[in-house]
């Protein structure tokens, strides 16, 4: 029997997937996530009915390095597999640039691509293309597919990807592009299996996290997105700043004397909830904690939200649905009654009692908008692309 992994290497955690593949279809097996990379990393794995079938602790080695978590979970994933073949593993590639829209088989080329792509996103892209080489060095005839973030955006209007710059950077990359495109394709699929009408109209998907982002979506696809240039635009998050006035760039650097170094790791790494709290980059942290500024950075997360929900909607000429979806989408019920809150002038009102259960459909009776909670699955979006360039590249996996 074949088998397909799939891999998301972050910055500071691995989420990873292992999936049956019986001729055309795929059934999950089992996956997980290592957390806390860099600090006490911890791994949790479960098997298709929710069970813990592996538990480790890492609680006095914060230094190892990815490469060798993969290598630990590499291990993990051969006695998971009894006599199942790993026959590709696919990974979530944060940036495709401007050219690469579509699942691609990783070659030494394609690697090279993407490492010119790294400082667009330097918080993923490097840890993306560590586990692809650490994978090959493991199992160099194992075929590796390549699942692009920024794919579910390529299609983007010419407006919604200029930035107002002379022409020379556009044509050079310097553009809009958008990211979180594996979840926004996942909620767009799930949006049209649930509700069909819905998804064929003008939706926000709010795809809330560690990183967050919205995505404008008419008839299931992006028209405009928070996130532009890199994944460090659009909604403040757990460490990244958000949208910026560029002013306070070029202060930072020359009157408060902070090197380009110094303003990337502020910006993306210090920055956001953790920044404003000085307490945590964690929703959950923040809304136990009684410390003013915890209440600060929250108020903050949802007003910023609220603004940027509020700006995509000329783009979609009127607003039918919200979904929202990732960590704080899902689990949080505070967050989201506070953004709809904010959005009752859009005839978007909750149920609060569904609100409050984590509910497929939160909006009450009467909410002219219809307000959804979806679960993302970016795993299972990049199972699919493996198997579909499997049928298409048949001889590459054989």
């Amino acid at each position: 029997m074949k088998a397909i992994v799939t891999l998301n290497a972050g910055s500071s955690s691995i989420k990873f997937a292992l999936y049956e593949l019986l001729g055309d279809n795929l059934r999950f097996d089992a996956g997980g996530k290592i957390e806390e990379i860099g600090t006490a990393p911890r791994l949790r794995a479960r098997n298709a009915e929710g069970d813990i079938i592996l538990e480790r602790d890492w609680l006095h080695d914060g230094g190892i390095s990815h490469e060798h978590l993969l290598e630990d979970l590499f291990a993990w994933a051969a006695t998971q597999l009894g006599d199942r073949e790993i026959v590709a593993i696919g990974h979530r590639i944060v940036h495709g640039g401007q050219n690469f829209a579509a699942p691609r088989l990783i070659d030494d080329a394609l690697l090279e691509a993407l490492d010119a792509l790294i400082p667009l996103a330097p918080l993923h892209q490097p840890h993306n293309l560590a586990a692809v080489r650490a994978l090959r060095a493991l199992a160099p005839d194992l075929p590796q597919i390549a699942c692009f973030d920024t794919a579910f955006h390529h299609d983007l209007s010419p407006l919604a990807t200029r930035l107002p710059l002379p022409r020379a950077f556009h044509d050079q990359g310097v553009r809009r592009y958008g990211f979180h495109g594996l979840s926004y394709e996942h909620i767009a699929g799930r949006l049209r299996e649930a509700d069909p009408g819905r998804a064929g109209g003008r939706v926000i998907a709010a795809h809330l996290g560690n990183g967050a982002s919205m995505c404008a979506m008419r008839e299931g696809k992006s028209v405009d997105t928070t996130m532009g240039f890199t994944a460090l635009d659009g909604l403040m998050m757990g460490t990244r700043s958000g949208a910026l006035d560029p002013g306070v760039v070029l202060h930072l650097q020359t009157q408060v004397g902070m090197s380009a170094q110094e303003v990337e790791a502020l910006l993306y790494k210090k920055s956001g909830l953790l920044g404003v709290s000085g307490l945590s980059s964690d929703m959950r942290t923040l809304h136990a904690s009684e410390a003013p500024e915890a209440a600060e950075a929250i108020d903050l997360f949802v007003r910023q939200a609220t603004r940027q929900a509020a700006a995509l909607i000329p783009a979609l000429g009127g607003l039918d649905g919200i979904v929202f979806t990732a960590g704080i989408g899902e689990n949080d019920p505070v967050i989201r009654a506070r953004i709809c809150e904010n959005l009752s002038w859009l005839g978007c009102g909750l149920d609060a009692e569904a609100n409050a259960r984590n509910a497929g459909v939160i909006s009450a009776e009467q909410s002219r908008v219809v307000v959804r909670v979806i679960p993302t699955d970016e795993e299972a979006v990049i199972a699919h692309h493996v198997v579909d360039l499997i049928k298409a590249e048949g001889s590459a996996f054989s």
